[in-house]
């Protein structure tokens, strides 16, 4: 198993919890410590993925497997729900459209008009709106660990600092070959995943004999804090952008209460997460089109993360893409690309899958 984020771990885990012995080779000094540390920590609830697609399927699967596992493994999370918003009457169109396609994601959502939207959210302006109360939110570290425990009591190992410079296909099996703690390894394996997230196109193309991956495309995304305490109960999304890369600038919250406000999109050539302070007036415009309260000055930078994408600026979002053998021909290998949000949610239904692509 390589790459030790959300989506790793939970593969990990279910791997060893069939009696395998899993071995889990992570980069970084810590797991989770890109994309899975560095989002709104949303537990969603399939609103806006095309229906039929991977990411609608197994964010709806994953979502019902993520709340049962908080419960079970005491991880902080509140189902606290979420408001959607249309802010003028040329965005009623694109909420109804939201609801068609939630509904046909099997999600229904509640009506709101402006009155009932006031009522649930007294600050918030909008013409109309939408209720899901099926949204929730998550501490994401402590889910990381809830998945590293799972996976060693089920006598999985994890082994940090540790980079994969290539993968050699044997005649049963596959040799896994890098630098470990600064020393050189080799082992060998029956199967591998490829779940190394932001890094994954760059491993494949260390592994002898694959034919065939996606594109990669780097997208930032940050975040501002607001200081002082939270208007909110609930989650608050504007109208997704036509042709943006993500969800508008939303209001979330995390377990401690903190408001915080993200992610915007800018395409990147490098890992950057820096967050300028010059960009609060435009975050704060953003922000004020649904809560006109909104002072720019209480916006503080907080953090930034980069997503997996497999789409370009200005170009259709892709689906999640799962590869075994039958596409890049190289036995005991599954590699999963693109694994963006609702990545996290669907952690859990993305190790089912992948235990199926394993099974002989």
């Amino acid at each position: 198993m390589i790459g030790a984020g959300v989506v790793g771990l939970a593969i990990a885990q279910r791997l060893a919890r069939t009696g395998r012995r899993v071995l889990v080779l992570e980069q970084e000094a810590w797991v989770g410590q890109h994309a899975s540390s560095r989002n709104s920590e949303v537990i969603h609830a399939g609103i806006y993925y095309p229906p039929g697609s991977l990411k609608a399927r197994l964010c709806v699967e994953g979502r019902e497997l993520l709340y049962a596992w908080c419960k079970e493994y005491g991880v902080p999370h509140r189902r606290i729900g979420k408001l959607l918003v249309a802010v003028a009457p040329a965005e009623i169109a694109a909420l109804h459209q939201l609801q068609r396609n939630a509904a046909a994601n099997g999600v229904l959502l509640q009506w709101l008009d402006a009155q009932q939207v006031q009522a649930l959210e007294p600050e918030v302006r909008a013409v109309a709106g939408l209720f899901s109360p099926l949204t929730g939110i998550v501490d994401s570290h402590a889910l990381l660990q809830s998945f590293e425990a799972a996976l060693r009591a089920s006598r999985g190992e994890l082994v940090c600092r540790t980079l994969v410079q290539r993968i050699t296909p044997l005649a049963e099996g596959l040799r896994v070959e890098g630098i470990s703690g600064g020393e050189p390894f080799a082992v060998e394996a029956a199967q591998v995943v490829n779940s190394a997230g932001l890094f994954a196109q760059a491993l494949q193309e260390r592994i002898e004999g694959v034919r065939q991956m996606p594109p990669l495309y780097w997208c930032q995304g940050r975040y501002f804090a607001y200081s002082g305490s939270s208007p909110f109960r609930h989650l608050v999304y504007p109208m997704p952008e036509a042709n943006a890369a993500g969800l508008g600038v939303h209001a979330t919250l995390d377990m401690a209460g903190q408001l915080r406000f993200g992610p915007d999109v800018r395409y990147v050539q490098q890992l950057d997460y820096q967050v300028d302070a010059s960009l609060r007036d435009e975050f704060a415009r953003a922000v004020q089109r649904y809560w006109p309260a909104c002072e720019a000055q209480r916006l503080q930078p907080a953090y930034a993360g980069v997503r997996a994408k497999l789409s370009g600026a200005g170009e259709p979002a892709m689906d999640f893409v799962l590869q075994d053998q039958t596409i890049h021909a190289v036995p005991g290998l599954v590699s999963l690309f693109g694994i963006e949000s609702p990545g996290l949610t669907a952690s859990l239904a993305l190790a089912e899958r992948v235990l199926l692509m394993l099974e002989p």
